[in-house]
This record gives structure tokens, C-alpha cells and sequence, in this order.
């Protein structure tokens, strides 16, 4: 059995807000239709390098992704390299940074917005530039792709809580309030996403601080929240959990092969082969499309 998976990425998103403001997602977890769980980020608390962490489970030491002006394609293997790689299909609408590490770099914006090739890692991309783009368009956007071009896995990635952080900083009406729009437009597309048979995920790559900044060891910058919404998941709130496991965990649930680490306890039980995932190196997609 494998399942299809849309990963949402709220970008600049901490725990705290995340557990109070979140209204929508937090009554699913009261209805037993979520389950909120909470981790650590991985440092640097930047959000390239973390785009790099949440997509291939390596952290940015070892990745080389160690700062948001590391402008060029990733060198390791991505979810989107193993889905394609073994047949599934991939989408994203998400900041153009991600187009830049999965797809072409440097982004050009009259060349790259749109994103249509059946060989590359992401086969089907909308990606925006704006860190105000607003979030019920981006959400929207992802619903087009969805229905337009049916993945198995689907990339959705926002900016208006992390664009109000910098803007107003943590402890701001504006930083909380974009928090609660968001899980306001959600509303509006996760019951279609399950009822499609998605398997959810929302989360963050890092938090926001006070300064109106984020890349060090404060809680506040570096603990996210995450939710799992889906029988693919365990209904048991873990503590326990790595950034560098979601990959690895997310192509065991889609039934990949690969050399990922992943935790196991995050999944349902009844998830076949769920201990013991077969492995297989998986390459890269290039620009163009041949596997290195």
C-alpha cells in the first residue's frame, strides 16, 4: 500500500503561536481528526536551508545549504527525486527558492514561474516571488495544481506569517493574526485534500524571535509545530521527533525506496512494511531531466 501526501510548510510559523492561534487545525486534533505534534528545527534556523532539510532529511552542515544566499540546485536526493524516480508524480506551489534547489538556478521569474516537465524532480510548479503573496492564493493555487495534475506528492508553501514576523516581529498582533489567516484559508482546503485521500502534513522550517529575525538556538526560532492529519499517521502526540526524519518518513508512507532516516512511531501501525522499508539509492534529477 502506498499514499499520496501533500506537505504544507507554513514558513516562520513557531510552536507558540502555532499551539494558540491556530484555531481550525487545533479543533481537528480536539475532533480526533489531527494530532499536534512539536520539534526542534535544525540550524541554522534560515529558511533555505531548511527547505533543504524538510525535502532530503539532511541538515545544513552536511547539506552545504547553510545560508539563504546559497543560490543553486541541491545535491542530494530530494522526496521529489525519489517519487519521481519510482514513478509517482510531483508537484509544488511554493517560494521561488524551491524552484531554485529541485529545479533551475538562479530563478527567473518570466521563465520559471509556471513549471511543466514530466522529467524533472518537480514536474508541475507554480512558484511566486513576493514574501506578501497572499497566503489564500497560494492555497488556492495548490488546489489548482492538484486538480490539474493529480500528484502523489504536493509541495504547498507559504510566507505571510514569516513576511509579518520580520515586518512586526514574534510578540506582534500582525505576526499572530497571519498565523490565524492562514488556518482560516486551510479550512478551506484541508477537508477536500483528505477527502481526495491525502495524508497531510503541516509544519514549519523554523520560527520567528522578538528582532523580527530567526537563525539561532532561541526557542522561539527554533521550535515548530506539526501536524499529521490521516489513518497513515499515529494518533499519539510524540515528542521525540527530528526534522531530518520527515523525508524519510514521508516516502515510507508513499511506499518509496530509499536510504532515508525516518521514524517509525510517527506511523499508523498498519502501515505495511512500515519497520523495514526496502533501500535504494536514488539519484538526482538535473535541470534537464537525466538522472546523474
Amino acid at each position: 500500500m502506498s499514499q499520496r501526501i501533500i506537505l504544507v510548510v507554513l514558513d516562520g510559523l513557531n510552536h507558540a503561536v502555532g499551539h494558540h492561534a491556530m484555531g481550525y487545525l487545533n479543533a481537528l486534533c480536539e475532533a480526533g481528526r489531527a494530532t499536534y505534534h512539536s520539534l526542534d528545527c535544525e540550524l541554522p534556523a534560515m529558511s533555505r536551508p531548511l527547505y533543504e532539510c524538510l525535502l532530503t532529511g539532511r541538515r545544513p552542515v552536511d547539506s552545504g545549504v547553510v545560508h539563504n544566499e546559497v543560490v543553486r540546485r541541491s545535491h542530494e536526493v530530494s522526496l521529489f527525486d525519489l517519487a519521481v524516480g519510482q514513478g509517482r508524480r510531483t508537484a509544488a506551489a511554493a517560494y521561488h527558492w524551491v524552484s531554485e534547489l529541485y529545479l533551475e538556478a538562479p530563478f527567473d521569474r518570466t521563465r520559471h514561474r509556471f513549471h511543466q516537465n514530466e522529467k524533472s524532480a518537480i514536474q508541475a510548479g507554480l512558484f511566486y516571488w513576493r514574501d506578501h503573496y497572499p497566503d489564500d492564493h497560494l492555497f488556492s493555487d495548490a488546489e489548482m495544481m492538484r486538480q490539474l495534475q493529480d500528484p502523489d506528492f504536493l509541495l504547498v508553501h507559504s510566507m505571510n506569517i514569516d513576511d509579518a514576523g520580520h515586518r512586526h516581529g514574534a510578540d506582534s498582533a500582525q505576526y499572530r493574526n497571519a498565523a490565524r489567516h492562514a488556518d482560516v484559508a486551510l479550512a478551506d482546503y484541508l477537508p477536500r485534500w483528505r477527502e481526495a485521500g491525502y495524508q497531510i502534513v503541516v509544519t514549519a522550517d523554523h520560527g520567528m524571535n522578538a528582532d523580527r529575525s530567526h537563525s539561532g538556538t532561541l526557542p522561539e526560532e527554533r521550535h515548530v509545530p506539526l501536524w499529521t492529519l490521516g489513518e497513515g499517521f499515529t494518533g499519539q502526540r510524540l515528542d521525540s521527533l527530528r526534522q531530518t526524519q520527515l523525508c524519510g518518513t514521508l516516502a515510507t508512507l508513499m511506499g518509496l525506496e530509499h536510504t532515508k532516516t525516518y521514524h517509525a512511531a510517527l506511523l499508523s501501525p498498519e502501515i505495511p512494511g512500515r519497520p523495514d522499508v526496502q533501500q535504494a539509492h536514488i539519484a538526482p534529477h538535473d535541470h534537464e531531466g537525466i538522472r546523474q
